[in-house]
């Protein structure tokens, strides 16, 4: 494997160039301990006043301006157009659990990319987190605190079937897929536990629910092996 561009112990946070709430990216800025630009997030990164870690991307969206202002060695061009400057940034930053804002913004088309990342990357713990909704895949045995009633959804990237316990409509001895039944719209009950065969299916929760989605990793130690 290629040494990362950047290492972490700890959270390490993503900033693409989509919509994002900056007091949001604010208060995520404030719980990890690294910082990576993705190509125009820099710009947002720069606007804040906050320096990065690091640059990573095609670098065909960042301004000029904020390129001159960060050091060389910050500033990492990946130029093949093969994959997005969110998988470009996932597969070059290591840590146990990566965030990452400015993915889902208005662009439909974007937001599908990145999902995609999410199943490629299967080995990556991340987390994408909206102004509304934080997506991220389901790593194989996954336990959630989870206010009653809260919405649930799941939306499988290929053929999977799992377990579940503390949702109102269990998805024991269904099999998802694309083209198939998916999980939109559930409801919790109790407490979620939720376990899957393979590395397909993606969790969509409420924005809100992220301090409890990383309490949930924290206590989960076993992710999908690395592809």
């Amino acid at each position: 494997m290629n040494q990362s561009i950047v290492h972490s112990d700890g959270p390490i946070l993503l900033v693409g160039g989509a919509d994002c709430d900056n007091r949001q990216l604010i208060s995520l800025l404030e719980t990890v301990k690294a910082v990576v630009g993705v190509d125009r997030g820099a710009d947002r990164l720069q606007a804040l006043g906050v320096r990065p870690d690091a640059v990573i991307g095609d670098l065909d969206s960042v301004s000029a301006a904020t390129r001159d202002a960060l050091p060389t060695h910050l500033v990492h061009h990946i130029a093949e157009q093969d994959s997005t400057d969110f998988d470009k940034a996932l597969r070059n930053v290591t840590a146990p659990l990566v965030l990452g804002a400015g993915f889902l913004g208005s662009r439909l088309d974007h937001q599908l990319a990145a999902m995609t990342v999410l199943v490629r990357r299967a080995g990556r713990r991340a987390v994408l987190v909206g102004d509304r909704d934080l997506v991220m895949l389901a790593p194989p045995d996954l336990w959630l605190d989870l206010p009653l009633g809260s919405r649930l959804s799941l939306f499988p990237m290929r053929a999977v079937s799992g377990r579940s316990d503390g949702l109102r409509w269990p998805i024991d001895g269904l099999r998802f897929a694309p083209d198939g039944a998916v999980g939109t719209s559930n409801e919790v009950t109790g407490p979620v536990r939720l376990r899957f065969d393979t590395p397909g299916m993606l969790l969509i929760l409420p924005v809100r629910a992220l301090s409890a989605v990383q309490a949930g990793l924290a206590l989960c130690p076993d992710g999908w092996p690395a592809p």
